[in-house]
């Protein structure tokens, strides 16, 4: 269930803080709406690394439509030493 409290909880900042953990953010709302997230700072790492490895394959797939696919023995020769 997710951890859900008002951003006027923030007055008391500690408590709101220990309630973070990785795998579970904590939700702050304003006027009763979702506004924040208060998030691990493990978890936000994993977030950027996903985003920034999507990012590159993205890039690799419209290279390769582009400009065409190697082939495993194009990539293995290139992979020599």
């Amino acid at each position: 269930m997710p951890n859900i409290k008002p951003v006027s909880d923030l007055r008391n900042y500690n408590e709101v803080l220990r309630d973070v953990a990785v795998g579970a953010p904590v939700f702050l709302t304003k006027n009763g709406r979702g506004r924040y997230a208060l998030v691990d700072i493990a978890d936000y790492e994993k977030t950027q690394a996903t985003i920034k490895l999507l990012s590159q394959l993205a890039e690799g797939e419209k290279s390769g439509r582009e400009k065409g696919w190697l082939t495993i023995e194009e990539v293995e020769k290139s992979l020599e030493v």
